[in-house]
């Protein structure tokens, strides 16, 4: 799966699902489900590393969990969240750290929180050949400046300056836009106004792709945003699972002969018989 392929999906093509992503282990059980997009999300640093935020998270850090995802699931599309504070310094500091992400990381296109001051970071990506996805709407790397995670486009003011922001980022060249917590509306008039696929994630169903955090929609966030479909309750099972092998140890039922390494019995002799003399000795 490629960009081409989510471009297909704006084009009338089969809308592509994409979900949060963030270790080998997982990304390759959703490749061989036939996910097509994973999201190497910066919300890693919240239901990964326990932050109240995403904003601790390191570039390094998102680096390694991309490059992860990327050997887990080498068949799929991969979008790299760039962290807070690794582009907001500048157009040269930005590509610099976004060239590092796509050349460590092997991703197929880096999202960013855009506001309109960063129209020349963008272009500069396009430039260069990187595919970006400009991410919009509710921007948790904001949360600093909004107060709260509240979704956006709640006024007609905010509607249209998100639609407005749409627009000045297809003209910079983004390969995408991500369109977080907005009304349907909202993704409505920005899909109208713009020829770019459009990502949803929380944003209505007319979106070209749909995105969640994994881990809301296998229920082991406590809280689960109201856009999120339940995809299974993993987390009871879970602790079943967890307090099962804790009963097994304590009880003895675990480990058995079963689980055991076995000797070849020549070399076991010889080990109890060299075992045996030694105990002699030490006497």
């Amino acid at each position: 799966m490629n960009l081409a392929d989510l471009r297909a999906a704006r084009e009338g093509g089969p809308k592509m699902a994409m979900l949060t992503c963030y270790d080998f282990t997982t990304a390759r059980l959703m490749q061989e489900a036939g996910v097509p997009a994973l999201l190497a999300g910066d919300s890693a640093a919240n239901v990964i590393l326990g932050y109240d935020s995403t904003l601790p998270v390191a570039l390094d850090f998102m680096i390694e969990l991309t490059a992860a995802v990327r050997r887990g699931a080498p068949l799929c599309f991969l979008v790299a969240d760039m962290p807070f504070g690794s582009y907001g310094m500048g157009v040269s500091e930005g590509v610099r750290n976004v060239c590092q992400m796509v050349k460590r990381s092997g991703c197929d296109a880096v999202k960013l929180e855009v506001a309109a001051g960063h129209a020349r970071l963008m272009r500069a990506l396009a430039d260069i050949g990187v595919a970006t996805v400009a991410h919009i709407g509710l921007k948790p790397q904001s949360v600093g400046l909004v107060g709260s995670y509240r979704f956006q486009g709640r006024t007609a003011g905010e509607a249209a300056g998100i639609v407005a922001l749409a627009l000045q980022m297809e003209q910079a060249g983004v390969a995408a836009i991500l369109l977080e917590a907005v009304p349907p509306e909202v993704a409505h008039a920005v899909m109208e106004q713009t020829t770019v696929p459009i990502i949803g994630c929380g944003a209505g169903s007319e979106c070209h792709a749909s995105v969640i955090v994994t881990q809301d929609g296998l229920g082991l966030t406590p809280h689960r945003p109201r856009f999120v479909p339940t995809l299974a309750e993993m987390s009871e099972p879970l602790r079943e699972a967890f307090a099962a092998y804790v009963t097994a140890v304590q009880t003895g039922a675990y480990p058995t002969p079963a689980h055991d390494y076995v000797m070849p019995p020549r070399e076991k002799a010889a080990f109890l018989e060299g075992d045996e003399k030694m105990e002699r000795r030490l006497k």
